[in-house]
């Protein structure tokens, strides 16, 4: 095996810790052309698509390829923000947010917040090697899933350890691994969905939208379906809501396997056939908008709601960069740094220095 050169070490320079969001990923762009290499190295990953290689590899390349990357970019258009899709541009202004709120906390501290994508770019290799050039020795990883799937949250952890796979020197690594039922999401949350109501008025339903997986993953033992349920309880009781009020879903099904249910399509559909006169559609799955919210979910939703003679239907956007998540972000991140920000002053760097090179410490240039 190769290992990467490490950046040049000097002695007596201080560590410093890193927080590195992860998020899902987006193309370059709303073209074909930028869309089929997304989908591609997406779609190419053995945890998101469980099917034998061989079988895949051909659907894959010999239509999937070939047919949906000019759907999905027409899609990418209708949403996409300036230079950027919303996902990339509300997981940069989260990331920034929250190293002002650690930086506030915590005063004049060697933290440092970045964020990769699993898919596309700013890559997961890329900023590692970004975060070693900055001498951060400690790395505490978060993916921005808050229900723990092998899917999403444990490809995102894959993608960096296979990078330590190739490091000479690993930093120290912690992992989050999910926070579907911490406090501080579930109030963000609960608040996001009362802020709107208190400028939309109220719904004669809240539906609880949340991404879908195959049914056999649960029954192989992902806990996902079992964490998104606890999640959209939980925000319910924080909302006051009977049984009666709220449903949970799933949505974004795709091939002919039969996925976890019910799915948001069918809940949709159901509540229009009935005659609700109004739906509100959150997806507390997702913390920032993206397609999957901003197509599927308050376009497709709304088109699939309203044709089955449904009334008035609202979209709640996703928590993005409310004051009170960065604020519960924050929280959850200290939580998890506990230990790692007691940083040694300039004279005690200065006597490490001084000792090292006593002991003639090799200095590299």
């Amino acid at each position: 095996m190769t290992y990467q050169t490490e950046p040049i070490y000097t002695h007596g320079t201080a560590e410093k810790t890193a927080v590195l969001l992860i998020n899902l990923g987006t193309p370059e762009a709303p073209t074909t052309q930028a869309v089929r290499p997304y989908l591609k190295e997406f779609l190419s990953d053995p945890r998101v698509v469980e099917i034998p290689r061989l079988a895949w590899w051909l659907i894959l390349n010999g239509i999937i390829l070939n047919t949906r990357p000019k759907k999905s970019a027409s899609k990418y258009a209708s949403i996409w923000m300036g230079e950027s899709s919303p996902l990339k541009v509300y997981t940069e202004r989260k990331t920034r947010l929250l190293q002002q709120h650690l930086q506030a906390n915590l005063g004049d501290t060697a933290l440092v917040v970045d964020y990769a994508m699993r898919y596309g770019n700013p890559s997961v290799a890329s900023v590692l090697k970004k975060l070693k050039t900055q001498n951060c020795q400690r790395i505490l990883l978060l993916p921005l899933y808050p229900q723990y799937a092998a899917s999403s949250s444990a490809t995102a952890l894959d993608a960096v350890f296979k990078e330590l796979l190739h490091m000479r020197n690993m930093p120290a690594i912690r992992t989050i691994k999910h926070f579907h039922d911490n406090a501080g999401y579930i109030k963000a949350s609960a608040q996001n969905i009362r802020d709107y109501w208190a400028m939309h008025g109220r719904p004669d339903k809240l539906v609880m939208s949340f991404h879908g997986v195959p049914n056999f993953t649960l029954e192989k033992g992902d806990p996902y379906h079992c964490e998104c349920l606890k999640s959209g309880r939980l925000i319910a009781e924080e909302l006051g809501l009977s049984a009666e009020e709220y449903v949970i879903s799933f949505q974004s099904r795709f091939g002919k396997t039969e996925w976890i249910k019910p799915y948001t399509t069918t809940t949709l559909q159901a509540l229009g056939k009935s005659g609700t006169k109004r739906v509100d559609v959150v997806c507390p799955g997702f913390v920032a908008d993206c397609l999957e919210t901003l197509e599927e979910i308050a376009m497709e939703g709304k088109a699939e709601f309203q044709h089955a003679g449904g009334g008035d239907y609202h979209y709640i956007p996703c928590l993005n960069e409310r004051p009170d998540w960065i604020q519960a972000l924050g929280d959850l991140v200290l939580s998890n740094l506990q230990g790692w920000l007691d940083t040694p002053d300039e004279a005690q760097l200065e006597q490490s220095r001084l000792r090292a090179l006593a002991m003639q410490a090799v200095v590299r240039s």
